[in-house]
């Protein structure tokens, strides 16, 4: 058996990262054109684009493709599509830019030239309306909601020519992946089912027992972590990764996982994320991605389990990634082990609920933490990185995350 396709019509990978010579002729025009600045979230999509990630899409969205995608998620053409990928700027700087005209595209954090987009069209939006259909709410406590809002006053649209991985590559070393690179380290292991398990958390034990019960049903698991930006009291990229390595080395069979990151931010858009995180899973040659309580969530704006309802809720031929649905997993005391919902006949009082909100909120007040919690080579980890900050980081509790 073969690989799940690459997204798309057309069935095949799409990098627009451009490499050797044709990269250093246009990184020097980049110099010449007007700079338009992206945020990190815009960043992270534009090497998304270059490296395949986000396949079949050519560029930023335009007004039809955005609108689509909004109340439909389905672009223009007919390509399924749950989040608008769109770059703003101000309205002042978009009325300067002729459509037609080359710009260079700029991170806003490091200066850097990260591609090149040919302007095709610029238009405004109704970012609430954005915010209704994508987040469900227009909250500005939340965060996916704040960083549309805080957008620019003017969309521009068009195909890119990516140059540049900022610095994923090398803060990243031996994690970081390309869509193409993951496929081949597959093909290699000889897996044609792939459960992803997307993480911006350390694993604990229910994400433990998630993952083993997709080795049960697949060939291997694929460990996907969020290497962009996450929100305060969120674990850097670097502490997860020793986490998750000292998990591997001691508690999974050889060969049943393989570890890689990507490089955008978390929107927290819960079940339409959930969908974004297929689209680009089946990219990466994954068929199933495991969609467990409160994915891609914050919070309390979504129902627990919403993110795996709204599979139900899309064409059947929209993806070939499918969810592996699991239900509310936690250790249970009279089972003595890991169990489910669907497992588990024993009372509230007798399951201890596992959840990462929970984990980070006792690591960071010094409490004890339950030894059924966590293994103890990953609290060993997670207690250093927490006894050196230098200050001390709030966690807000959500009612999901207390089992109730």
């Amino acid at each position: 058996m073969a690989l799940v396709n690459p997204h798309g019509k057309e069935k095949k990978l799409k990098p627009l990262l451009l490499e050797g010579d044709e990269r250093k002729e246009e990184l020097e025009r980049a110099k010449t054109l007007t700079q338009v600045r992206m945020s990190s979230r815009e960043t992270g999509d534009l090497i998304m684009l270059g490296i395949g990630g986000f396949t079949p899409l050519e560029g930023f969205m335009g007004y039809d493709d955005w609108k689509g995608v909004c109340d439909e998620m389905k672009m223009a053409d007919g390509t399924f599509w749950p989040i608008p990928i769109t770059l703003s700027t101000t309205k002042g700087q978009a009325d300067s830019i002729k459509e037609g005209e080359d710009v260079a595209l700029v991170d806003e954090e490091s200066g850097e030239i990260m591609g090149i987009m040919t302007v095709k069209e610029k238009y405004t939006i109704d970012k609430e309306h954005e915010c209704k259909q994508v987040f469900r709410t227009t909250d500005m406590e939340h965060p996916g909601v704040a960083k549309v809002m805080a957008q620019g006053d003017v969309n521009l649209a068009g195909p890119v020519k990516v140059l540049s991985e900022g610095r994923f590559p090398t803060d990243f070393k031996g994690i970081y992946m390309r869509p193409a690179e993951t496929r081949k380290a597959f093909e290699e292991k000889g897996w044609s089912t792939v459960a992803a398990f997307q993480t911006r958390n350390p694993m604990h034990r229910s994400h433990e027992y998630l993952t083993k019960i997709a080795i049960e049903i697949c060939d291997g698991v694929f460990i996907h972590m969020l290497l962009g930006k996450l929100k305060p009291g969120d674990i850097p990229a670097d502490v997860r990764q020793r986490a998750i390595d000292a998990l591997i080395e001691n508690y999974y069979v050889k060969d049943t996982i393989m570890v890689g990151g990507y490089p955008l931010d978390m929107r927290y858009a819960g079940p339409r994320e959930a969908l974004l995180h297929a689209v680009f899973r089946q990219n990466y040659g994954c068929s199933h991605l495991i969609v467990g309580r409160d994915h891609a969530g914050v919070g309390d704006y979504y129902g627990p389990f919403d993110a795996q309802k709204i599979f139900d809720e899309i064409p059947a031929d929209a993806l070939e990634t499918k969810p592996l649905k699991i239900d509310w997993t936690f250790y249970c005391y009279k089972c003595d082990g890991m169990a489910s919902m669907r497992t588990c006949p024993h009372g509230k009082e007798d399951r201890l609920i596992l959840s990462g909100t929970k984990l980070r909120k006792m690591l960071s007040e010094g409490e004890e933490v339950p030894d059924k919690f966590s293994r103890p080579e990953v609290l060993k980890i997670l207690r250093e990185y927490y006894e050196g900050l230098t200050e001390k980081v709030e966690i807000k509790m959500h009612k999901y995350a207390e089992g109730e």
